[in-house]
């Protein structure tokens, strides 16, 4: 993926208006901003086209990418700060346990490749 398909300020543009009181619409826009995200936060193509036969649906698919990318987002940030106090208390296993915590668990794609590289790294370090 180029880094403008993994540009997430629409997905979470949009969430920040519906969460605003802005009624949810399905309009093209928001449709192709769904079928974008909605895999890239590991949600079946299947299953968001099937979301986006309906204006409830849909909404509702949006709520689950939003939280996906922000529930991630955080979780990742959690983990790779704890792996780093672990690495640097010499605890080279704990750190490492950490890192597999989060990819037993973790659904983003992006956010499991970045957790799997710095796992790697430690394996070689």
């Amino acid at each position: 993926m180029n880094e403008q398909e993994l540009n997430w300020d629409d997905v979470r543009d949009l969430s920040r208006r519906v969460s605003a009181g802005e009624a949810f619409t399905l309009t093209a826009e928001s449709r192709a901003i769904l079928q974008r995200t909605g895999p890239q936060v590991g949600i079946p193509a299947a299953d968001v086209e099937r979301a986006l036969q309906g204006e409830a649906s849909a909404a509702t698919l949006l709520t689950e990418v939003a939280r996906r990318i922000r529930d991630g987002s955080n979780r990742l940030s959690r983990a790779l700060s704890e792996a780093t106090r672990r690495q640097e208390a010499s605890d080279v296993d704990g750190a490492r346990q950490v890192l597999r915590d989060i990819l037993k668990d973790e659904v983003v794609p992006l956010y499991r490749d970045i957790a799997q590289v710095q796992l790697e790294a430690l394996d070689e370090g």
